[in-house]
This record gives structure tokens, sequence and C-alpha cells, in this order.
């Protein structure tokens, strides 16, 4: 069986890259840049006044200045030609001509139309006055392919000038549940039988991190539906995320419809607790080329580890965007791993200090108790046992 690392790896060399597309500055929110960003001008592109007050010549060595007259933000920039005189200045304009230097309407008087500094005021070069390029040159390159757009990249690309930028499409998902024992929420529910939750955990953590063309499925175990709907499903999206039908059991037909259908096995097991029988596959005929699948336990635990662990990166490496290190964070107690399996344990995160978070362990009962994972903030991956690991080790932590 592979690691949790082999696999990660195994599924970034398989995933098919997305196209890229033009999306305009309002939907760039959370997609991967698929083009560089280079400064269009110097930023600011012009000595740029920092505070409302009134702008002058440093050097002029005075205390008292006659208001010759206002330099308004983005109107065009004045010029001082009188050394005894300033301009009342305000935020964002461009500093005038002659004036090196701005100090703040709270550290002025004005009486009859002379602005006097206040006894405390020592004017230098540069006093409020944002040169400009400090930021950035034009030219200088902003933003790499793969960078997740944020608030702050999206403000730098329209700063720059663009209205649109090229990012990856983003992929068509459907998630899917199976098994006869599933039914929806708010209908009537037999003893046998339990509640639909699998798919609406994957949803939460997909829609979390903005993941919008995403429908879902029920499908029972059967095979010639399975066959049917599975057909449909890898001719409509470019992603399924299957829970459940993937262990051993009698009626667990996922891998099987999905071979026949043309999803060749990459990867089925991974040397985990919980989430071992995980199955990934993509598409080798030509009506299934691009299509990627993960079939994930149906136990609710592993489910949720798989999403986090696997299909989360996965989705990533499809869009190109750059892969960061996980997450680190110290154990706040022991933990004893049993078996020779990664181990993936749900912690809740504690401040330690100010300056320290610590991950205490949240352990289940089992795969299927997912109601144990209530106030927790993700998991972290243990090294296989039998090992006691102490508490302080700093561990490798993935979130919902």
């Amino acid at each position: 069986m592979l690691s949790p690392a082999d696999a990660v790896a195994a599924i970034a060399r398989h995933v098919t890259p997305l196209e890229p597309e033009s999306v305009p500055l309002t939907h760039l929110i959370g997609q991967v840049l698929r083009e560089p960003i280079v400064a269009s001008r110097d930023q600011p592109p012009f000595d740029r006044v920092t505070m409302d007050g009134i702008a002058f010549a440093s050097a002029a060595g005075r205390r008292s200045f006659r208001i010759a007259g206002t330099q308004a933000a983005g109107a065009p920039r004045k010029v001082l030609a009188d050394g005894e005189a300033c301009f009342e200045v305000m935020t964002g304009a461009v500093a005038p001509t002659g004036c090196d230097c701005v100090v703040p309407v709270e550290r002025i008087s004005i009486d009859d139309g002379v602005a006097t500094l206040a006894d405390d005021v020592v004017a230098t070069p540069g006093m409020n006055v944002h040169s400009r390029g400090l930021d950035c040159r034009a030219g200088e390159p902003l933003l790499q392919p793969g960078t997740r757009l944020g608030p702050p990249e999206v403000a730098v690309i329209a700063s720059s000038g663009l209205s649109r930028a090229l990012v990856s499409r983003s992929p068509r998902i459907v998630v899917i549940s199976t098994g006869d024992e599933l039914i929806e929420p708010g209908e009537p529910v037999q003893d046998w039988q339990i509640y639909r939750s699998n798919a609406y955990g994957v949803l939460a953590s997909l829609q979390r991190r903005g993941y919008g063309h995403v429908a879902q499925d029920h499908l029972p175990d059967d095979l010639d539906t399975l066959r049917q709907r599975l057909r449909l499903h890898l001719d409509t999206h470019d992603v399924l995320i299957l829970s459940g039908g993937v262990s051993m059991g009698k009626f667990d037909f996922v891998p099987q419809v999905l071979t026949e259908l043309g999803i060749g096995v990459v990867f089925h097991k991974i040397a985990q607790r919980p989430g071992k029988p995980m199955w990934f596959g993509v598409g080798t005929t030509p009506s299934t080329q691009g299509r990627t699948v993960y079939a994930l336990p149906g136990n609710p635990v592993s489910t949720l580890v798989c999403l986090s662990r696997y299909v989360l990166p996965g989705l990533a490496a499809a869009m190109g965007a750059s892969q960061n290190a996980a997450e680190r964070i110290a154990l706040a107690e022991a933990v004893n791993v049993k078996p020779p399996l990664a181990f993936f344990l749900p912690v809740q995160c504690v401040p330690e200090t100010a300056a320290q978070r610590l991950a205490r362990p949240r352990p289940t009962k089992g795969s299927g108790d997912f109601t144990s994972l209530i106030g927790t903030d993700g998991f972290v991956e243990l090294p296989p046992g039998p090992t006691l690991v102490p508490p302080g080790t700093v561990v490798p932590f993935y979130r919902w």
C-alpha cells in the first residue's frame, strides 16, 4: 500500500490540468491565477500625499505660510513657486511641484489665510509623502501563475489596470453517496436506515473553499443503476467524489463499475487509519479522458479525512495552484499509535501562549463516530505505530 505522501504525489501526477479562462475582477476571489501579473506603472504612480494638511518646501525654514490654493485628490499637479506659501492638500492627491513635505491639519492652525505650524513640528523632506515607485516599479513582477487569489491579490490586479485575468476554469464536480441504507434528511427513516450525511459534509468543505460548480447524487447498491448514473456523471463532470462502496463487501461495486466505464485505477488502499480503502482513478478512454474520480470510504470520519488529505490537494493541483506545505502544530499531549499505519487523529486547536497553538487530541470511537468531530478543527497525521508520540511533537495538521 502507498503511504499518504506517496498517494498525494500519485494524485498530483495523474490529475488533468483544467484549461484557463478569462474572468472579470468581480469573480476572481478564490481562483487560481494562470498568467503573470506585472506592474503597469510605478506604484504609487506619483509622489502621493498621505494625510490631509498643508504641503510646502521643507527647506523654506518657516513656521507660517500663506495658503496659495488647494491640491485636491484626482486633480492635475500644481506648482508652488513661492517659498513663503503652501497648498492645502488632500489624502491621495499628487504632491505639488515644489513641495516635499506635508504637515497634517491636526498640527497646524489657520488664521486669515495663513497656516502656522504647531511649536513641536519639525518639517523634514518626505514627511507624509509616499514617494513615486516606492512600492514597486513599472514592469516589476507582482503575481505568479499558481497564486490563489485573495482580496489583496485581486486589488493588485485591478491596480495594474486589468479588468480581467486568466485563471483556471473551476472544475465541474459531482458528490455521490452510495448505499441502500441511506435516506435523505427530512424523509421518514426506518430503524435499519441512516440519514445521508457524508455528502453534505463534503459539499460544505467544497463550498468553504470556493468551489461553485458542485452537484450531488445518491446511488443504490445496484450494478445497472451504478453503470447508468456514473456514465452520465462522467459525461457531464470533470471530477467525481464518491462516498461508500469501495471496500471488500459483497455490494461494494464502485471499483468494478468505474473500471468498466473506462476509469483506470491509480491506487486502491493507503496505509492509513482511518480511510484505508480509498480508491483513486483517472479516465483512460476517449470518452473519459480528463476525468478524475475519488472514491472515498463510506464511514463519515474516513470520508472527511480523505477529502482533506487527498481530494482538496488534487483539486488544487488540477487548477495549477502552487502547493503549500501542510500546517504544522505541536501535540498538547502524548498519543499512543498502535497499528503499523499512518494515523489521522482529530484535534482541537487550543492556545498555549500568544505565540503558540497546541493540538488537543479528540479521538473518535471509530471511523463511524462523526459526532466526536464536533468542535474539532481538523486532524493531525502521526507516524505508523507501534509508537508513543510524546507531547510537544510537531506534526502535520490538516483542516476540515
